[in-house]
């Protein structure tokens, strides 16, 4: 019998809204359930599941980036990883800090998993979100969820513009990037409503 996920208790939920906006149903759940936590966690932060979906969809396609699917137990198969961090092609230089252990890479960083995480800002703030033992940032659980933690660091209160903003640009410092994350945001609230 598979492990049952907490993130399945909005099952239900994540069904009609995924239909609505587009999303798949597993993603749609990590997404709502990083929500609820951060409510209970740091209730003045304000994160919207909106937020952590429009950052899945513009980093990731909701884990489906080159080929990779979401397994019903919200791991990307396979594992996604971004562009070497080499300083080309306008991405930063950041050189290895894991040693390759996250990110298969011995000399440069890459991004890891449906939300591209760094593995040192995974290393930093990785949770467990599924509770089936390991920290995984290619499972759609534990990585919504380290978001939402990370999106909340600092009293951020998402419902504000300036922290708001503030909380993207430090996801990833891309404004090009962060506007993108804004509209499909805003448009996954529109369609969510409907």
């Amino acid at each position: 019998m598979a492990a049952v996920r907490p993130a399945d208790a909005l099952a239900g939920w994540a069904e009609q809204v995924g239909t609505k906006v587009g999303v798949p149903v597993v993603a749609v759940q990590a997404y709502g359930y990083a929500e609820l936590v951060a409510t209970q966690t740091t209730p003045t932060c304000r994160l919207s599941w909106t937020t952590l979906a429009a950052i899945g969809k513009v980093e990731s396609s909701h884990g489906s980036y080159n080929g990779a699917v979401l397994r019903a137990d919200g791991v990307a198969e396979p594992t996604i990883y971004g562009l070497p961090m080499d300083g080309k092609g306008g991405r930063r230089l950041i050189a290895d800090t894991d040693r390759g252990a996250l990110d298969g890479d011995t000399t440069f960083d890459r991004a890891i998993g449906p939300m591209q995480f760094l593995p040192a800002t995974w290393q930093e703030n990785a949770i467990d979100a599924d509770r089936d033992g390991v920290a995984n940032p290619n499972d759609i659980d534990d990585a919504a969820l380290t978001a939402a933690v990370y999106l909340c660091k600092g009293g951020r209160d998402m419902s504000r513009a300036d922290s708001w903003w503030e909380a993207i640009l430090s996801y990833n410092a891309v404004q090009p990037h962060a506007q993108k994350v804004f509209t499909t945001a805003d448009e996954y609230g529109r369609r969510s409503q409907s």
